[in-house]
């Protein structure tokens, strides 16, 4: 019976010192949040303008949906293409998911009224550039993480997921002047147009990046994993950097498994890694919960609390971005010394405790839309950097050919709960006149993000500095025949 193949492969990509190839990988992938963070952003600046005589004429009710058939597209999009790209490749999926964004956002500048018929083209679209990004984080994750070296991973991958800011930035000063300089009739079209122009740009980068060596090992596509790695040192060696020795004994024996489906993927969470699944969904469901419930309610508590005009609220939505922007480039190389699980505690821990101080002072009426703005800035440097590496958690801790997949779950789980946010309370928002209302909302946020950080102590993975395969086996690996897994079960995939 064939034994499998020895490889280097993963010590070969994890002892690479860090060169122009990984720099231009990470803006190529790295793009996928920034396109989120201004497709949202857009689409929320833009809402109120699609309820004029002179542009679409929808009604409140149709334009709320928007926002709704986006974000279902969204979790479609992470679990069908999360799928495709365990089991088709990251590269090939890192281009299709941007063209399915490109196709979907595109068009949805081209509705040209408000018939039925139109509007079924407009949620098609939103649905379609939904799909895209959902499609995005599910590839990209797994690509980014497969191809930066295990020291730097965690850093990288945190401060590319906190990069959605600086395209909710983009977007909100994209379509402030697009709305206050341009016809409201071109100017909505051109604000859906700012990501798919600049999708295009990225397209053509992202066409010269590798396979993933490690997918491809995985998937007994020796040959060209070896092409690929070959290519990868090669241009890191052109750009002057030396390479270091391989470390032998680092070598594993791989043989390819079957593909996986979700049925399997349930098996594989939930039998070989039942507290990585528990910490996994905790982290995604609390961040998502926190940021879902603020920030698209942000404007509500400026507008019904403070008395800020909606005109002036995209200055105030800025700096909030600009604070989460923040947090994760500046201690996000912490993940990488201090350690994942006292980081995930203190980040979480710290942003709920803040809320909770803020609530009070809320309650209290001691705040004014400015230093609600700041607290809500320094609440956010703190749990977006939490938050990103919620998704760096979930993206390394599994096994490499479920992967995608599994982040897609995870992805869909903390959307469907993170989409309750926003319902609750801008129901506890109001008119603006019961304040304790929304203090016991803050409150409850807080004591939600202080939950995730205490599981993340009990239950996250020191995963800083160790390969990937050193983390999860592989379930092609041929040592885990016939082997008892970490946390209790067999491989249901042993031969």
């Amino acid at each position: 019976m064939d034994s499998g193949v020895r490889t280097l492969i993963p010590a070969r990509i994890d002892r690479l010192p860090w060169s122009p190839f990984h720099t231009r990988m990470v803006v190529a992938l790295g793009v996928a949040w920034v396109l989120d963070g201004l497709e949202i952003t857009v689409a929320s600046a833009i809402a109120d303008t699609l309820t004029k005589p002179e542009t679409l004429h929808l009604s409140s009710t149709a334009v709320g949906l928007l926002a709704t058939v986006y974000l279902i597209g969204e979790v479609v999009g992470a679990l069908f293409f999360g799928h495709l790209s365990d089991k088709l490749g990251r590269r090939n999926l890192f281009m299709l998911t941007l063209a399915v964004y490109l196709v979907g956002s595109g068009l949805t500048a081209f509705t040209l009224g408000n018939g039925a018929g139109w509007l079924i083209f407009l949620y098609l679209t939103r649905f379609i550039a939904g799909m895209g990004i959902g499609g995005e984080y599910a590839a990209i994750n797994s690509a980014i993480d497969e191809l930066i070296p295990a020291r730097y991973r965690g850093r990288v991958d945190i401060a590319v997921n906190g990069t959605y800011w600086a395209g909710a930035v983009l977007g909100t000063l994209g379509s402030f002047i697009l709305l206050n300089q341009v016809d409201l009739s071109l100017g909505w079209r051109l604000g859906f147009l700012i990501g798919p122009v600049l999708g295009l740009v990225i397209l053509v980068v992202r066409r010269h990046l590798p396979e993933s060596p490690r997918w491809q090992i995985m998937h007994g596509r020796t040959e060209a994993a070896e092409t690929s790695i070959a290519q990868i040192e090669h241009e890191v060696e052109a750009s002057g950097k030396k390479l270091p020795p391989v470390d032998e004994s680092k070598a594993i024996e791989v043989k390819p498994a079957e593909q996986i489906g979700y049925l399997a993927l349930a098996r594989v969470l939930f039998r070989e890694y039942p507290s990585r699944s528990v910490l996994g969904a905790t982290l995604m469901i609390t961040q998502s919960f926190l940021y879902n419930a603020i920030f698209f309610t942000y404007t509500l508590v400026l507008g019904k609390f403070y008395g800020v005009p909606s005109e002036m609220t995209p200055l105030y939505l800025i700096a909030f971005a600009v604070g989460n922007l923040v947090g994760p480039f500046t201690i996000g190389h912490l993940f990488d010394t201090i350690g994942r699980r006292r980081m995930l505690f203190s980040t979480y821990v710290i942003s709920g405790a803040l809320l909770g101080v803020t609530a009070v002072l809320f309650y209290a009426g001691a705040l004014n839309a400015i230093t609600q703005t700041i607290a809500w800035c320094v609440i956010f440097f703190f749990a977006s950097a939490g938050a990103s590496a919620a998704y760096l958690t979930v993206s390394e801790i599994f096994p490499l050919e479920v992967r995608a997949k599994a982040i897609g779950v995870f992805f869909a789980i903390a959307q469907c709960f993170g989409a309750l946010g926003p319902v609750i309370y801008g129901a506890l928002i109001g008119t603006g006149s019961h304040p304790v209302r929304l203090f016991v909302g803050y409150l409850i946020g807080a004591g939600v993000m202080i939950v995730g950080g205490l599981v993340a102590r009990f239950l996250a993975v020191d995963a800083e500095n160790k390969s990937l395969e050193e983390i999860a086996m592989p379930l092609s690996a041929t040592a885990r025949r016939g082997r008892t897994r970490a946390e209790g079960a067999a491989s249901p995939f042993s031969t």
